[in-house]
Parts: structure tokens; C-alpha cells; sequence
């Protein structure tokens, strides 16, 4: 008797979602990853009554894929969270993939009760005997709904709302508000482009249009789109992401994006470039919260399909980047995404320091402003001789983070690497923030304009730092696990 009890508390502990540890190998400590096992794509991300609600891909019984549901945490600031029940299980109509969240505050859905608002999910159902069995139709999208502030939720009764026509992948379903003709618009991935649909009450579902058979990256399927209007000058544009995977410039998954015009039925780019919200080996699946007004702060997932289920860790796999504020810039005419880092991080600085030169704490944010740009780098490295090195090469023009000596990397044959970003600001003058996390570092240069994310996995902590052609200023982070 004893030995089963102690069994069964040693399930209960693990399962506890208020257990904290992170402490573990190469876990990120100012990043939000899970407890433990499983994630990829963000999901069903929305703010609603001062708090940021997360939803994930999530396998509670592994730390590799597995039958998806939807984890759960939430945020008072972007930056400290709270990891909450399991939201979303699956069910008979399947597992549960990626989608979105909306505040439902005019109770179009019906879903409403003794007038609480309704916070409503929108996601794919995947039926993986559908899927085994070779139709085309294993993914529908379906709804559920929370009348408690996301705490529990309710999947209703007449799923799915969006049935599958006949395409193998139709999902990842995007949700928006279109006030001006007062229905909603989903940003549905249909294969290799993108289908809008719209409704008046989040169920009955109709075509609008068809967008993408042509234009942008096609080298693997289409996933995880979002739609959402940026202003810049005065004038209204909208911004249309799409991740794909593979066929990212680096290799593997990645994120581009569109701008253009939307009007309610179809969305009209501005031109047919192929263009990339982040340039590193490890953003995908990225999208933004809803409910935050003009204000878009966009979250990914920081790995990539290519080794995400190889890399070397244990009880815990993959982790989201930091959140970012999305805005729009004009570069020689031509309208640019640029993403920076939000502004909440100051709630976790420790202290500044006016250089950044021989010891490197854990977790931190190194930045210049530099008056004529030439070459520079900035190198991580441990005493084993492992080392990080992120710089740009004025005779290309390109920024970089090489991690071929940055440790671990047998896991995958295509882990090592170079990876290279253009620059696309014109000015002599330039500016560089790198976010660095204990196995991850972010890229923003020139405001923005040029985003790298990579992850890397030294056998010893990189707590050393060399930056030759530019001057450092550096902010210590607390982890926001302790």
C-alpha cells in the first residue's frame, strides 16, 4: 500500500500545474516554455480582462509530438506567466490543432449566459483515422466556448462549424472582428494558400475569396496565418502572415508576410515579393494577440520542424521567442513589417551596465546605437571552447549567427550553420538589440527592419563576451520562474 501511494503521488506532483522548477539544462528563463513535455504553435492567443491568455500545442504524456491539445498559461505583462489547466482535450471528432481566440462581446456566437461574455476558440479538428485512412477530409474547424475567463471551456455541440471541402491540410483557422460590415473573417491555410471565410455568429461559415496560389514562398505547405490592419503615416494597410514549412531562407520553417489591402472579401498585396518576418533557423507558427486594439504584439515558436523533436532536452521540449510589437516602416517606397522587442522586458531588468565586455550573465539584453556601420561582431563563448558569434558583414551587406562551434549539434544533421539576414535600412547609421536567453538569442537590428532567432545547446553556459567594431550597453534579466 505504501508503494502505491507513493506512486501516486509522485503522478500527482507531476502533473501539478503550480509546480515550478525550471532549472533544468539549457531551460530558458525569461521565455515562456511549459512545466513539461511537449509544445509547438502558439494559440488562441487574445487579451481580455487585463490578462494575456497563451494557448499552445501541447502532448501532456511526452517530449515529443504527440495527440495535440491546448495548453494553457496567462500573463498579467507578456513577461511573467502562469501555466493553468489543460484547456482543450481530444475528443471523437480528433485532436485538437492550432486556431485562435476572440472576445465575443455583442454574443453573436449565442453563447452567452446570464450576461457573461463569451470568450470564443476557434481551431482545426485533425481525425488522425481519417487521416490514416487516406481522405482528404480529416480536418474541419470547430469551436468552443469559456464563460469564466478562459478557466474551463465547452466545445459545442454542433462541431465542426467550417467542413472540409476536400483538402488535406485546412486548417489553423484565424479570427477576426470586420466591424465596418459587422462579421467575422477567418484566415484559413488551405494547402498551398490562403482562403477567407466569414460569419456573422462565429458558426455559419461562407467562402470570401482566395489568396496566395502564386504569389510568395512555396516551398512546403502553407500554416498559421493572420490577418490584422497597421497604420503608418496615417493611412490604414494590412499586414497578412503566413508560416510555412519547410522553405524558410534558412532552412526548414519560417515566417512571411504580405501587405496590401483588405476589404472585407479578398486581400490584395501591395506586390508579389517574397518577404520574412524573422531570417533565423528558429521562429515559426508566429501570430499575434487579438482584443489589443491598434497595438499588435506577436509571439512564435522558437524552434524548427527540421530537429524540434531531436533537440537535447528531457522533461521539457521547445519554448515560444519573446513577445514583439509588430509595426510598419517605409523603406525606399516600399512598406516594411519590423518587429522589436516589447517594452514590458524592463519589468525584468536587473541592473545596466554602460559596456558589454568579459562576463556574460545568463539572461540579458545587449544593445548599440552605432554612428557609422562597418563590420562588427559579438562572440559567446565557455571554457571548452564552445562559441556563439552574431555579427554583420558590410561586404555582403547581411547580418549573422554562426553557432557551427556552439555546442551540441549531433542530434541533426543540418543543426550547424551560418545563417545570414539582409539589411534593408539604407542609412550609415544602424542599431542592434540582441535578446539572449542561456540558449537562444534574438536579433532586431535597424528598429527592427531585420529579425534573426536561434537556438543552441553549449555543453557549458556561455558566460563570456568579445564584441570587436561597436560599443555594447548591456541589461541584466531576472528569470521569471524564481
Amino acid at each position: 500500500m505504501l508503494t502505491f501511494i507513493t506512486a501516486l503521488n509522485c503522478i500527482c506532483k507531476a502533473q501539478d500545474p503550480t509546480q515550478k522548477n525550471y532549472s533544468e539544462q539549457y531551460r530558458p528563463q525569461i521565455h515562456f516554455s511549459p512545466k513539461q513535455h511537449w509544445t509547438n504553435d502558439p494559440n488562441g492567443m487574445v487579451y481580455y480582462n487585463h490578462t494575456y491568455h497563451l494557448f499552445f500545442q501541447y502532448y501532456p504524456k511526452g517530449s515529443t509530438w504527440g495527440p495535440m491539445h491546448w495548453g494553457h498559461a496567462t500573463s498579467p505583462d507578456l513577461i511573467h506567466w502562469k501555466e493553468k489547466l489543460i484547456a482543450l482535450y481530444p475528443d471523437s471528432l480528433g485532436y485538437i490543432f492550432s486556431g485562435s481566440a476572440v472576445v465575443d462581446s455583442n454574443n453573436t456566437s449565442g453563447f452567452s449566459k446570464k450576461g457573461k461574455i463569451p470568450l470564443v476558440a476557434i481551431f482545426t479538428h485533425h481525425d488522425p483515422k481519417g487521416e490514416k485512412e487516406g481522405t482528404d477530409k480529416f480536418q474541419n474547424q470547430s469551436l468552443a466556448y469559456s464563460l469564466d475567463n478562459g478557466n474551463t471551456w465547452t466545445k459545442y455541440k454542433g462541431n465542426p462549424v467550417l467542413r472540409n471541402p476536400g483538402i488535406k491540410d485546412f486548417r489553423d483557422p484565424k479570427v477576426m472582428w470586420y466591424a465596418k460590415e459587422k462579421k467575422w473573417v477567418m484566415t484559413l491555410a488551405t494547402k498551398d494558400h490562403i482562403t477567407f471565410y466569414s460569419a456573422p455568429d462565429l458558426k455559419n461559415w461562407k467562402q470570401e475569396s482566395e489568396f496566395g496560389l502564386e504569389i510568395g514562398a512555396h516551398g512546403g505547405v502553407w500554416e498559421c496565418p493572420d490577418l490584422f490592419p497597421l497604420k503608418v503615416d496615417g493611412k490604414t494597410h494590412w499586414v497578412l502572415i503566413v508560416n510555412i514549412n519547410p522553405g524558410g531562407p534558412n532552412g526548414g520553417s519560417a515566417t512571411q508576410y504580405f501587405v496590401g489591402q483588405f476589404d472585407g472579401n479578398k486581400f490584395t498585396p501591395v506586390d508579389t515579393k517574397t518577404r520574412w518576418l524573422d531570417y533565423g533557423p528558429d521562429e515559426y507558427a508566429g501570430i499575434t494577440w487579438g482584443n489589443t486594439g491598434s497595438r499588435k504584439i506577436f509571439l512564435g515558436w522558437m524552434s524548427n520542424w527540421e530537429y524540434a523533436n531531436q533537440v537535447p532536452t528531457e522533461k521539457w521540449r521547445n519554448a515560444m521567442t519573446i513577445p514583439r510589437d509588430l509595426v510598419l516602416r517605409k523603406v525606399n517606397g516600399e512598406l516594411l513589417l519590423a518587429s522589436v522587442p516589447v517594452v514590458e522586458l524592463k519589468n525584468i531588468a536587473a541592473n545596466v551596465q554602460s559596456t558589454a565586455s568579459g562576463k556574460l550573465p545568463a539572461q540579458c539584453m545587449l544593445k548599440a546605437n552605432i554612428a557609422s556601420l562597418s563590420d562588427y561582431s559579438v562572440t559567446l563563448s565557455n571554457s571548452v571552447g564552445e562559441e556563439l558569434v552574431i555579427g554583420y558583414d558590410k561586404k555582403t551587406n547581411q547580418y549573422y549567427i554562426d553557432r557551427t562551434k556552439a555546442g551540441k549539434a549531433d542530434f541533426q544533421k543540418d543543426f550547424k550553420g551560418r545563417f545570414v539576414a539582409p539589411r534593408f535600412a539604407t542609412t550609415k547609421t544602424s542599431d542592434l538589440t540582441l535578446v539572449i536567453d542561456g540558449t537562444s538569442v534574438e536579433l532586431f537590428a535597424d528598429k527592427g527592419l531585420t529579425t534573426m532567432t536561434a537556438i543552441f545547446f553549449p555543453n557549458e553556459p556561455f558566460d563570456r563576451i568579445a564584441v570587436k567594431g561597436i560599443a555594447l550597453k548591456q541589461t541584466a534579466f531576472k528569470s521569471i520562474w524564481k
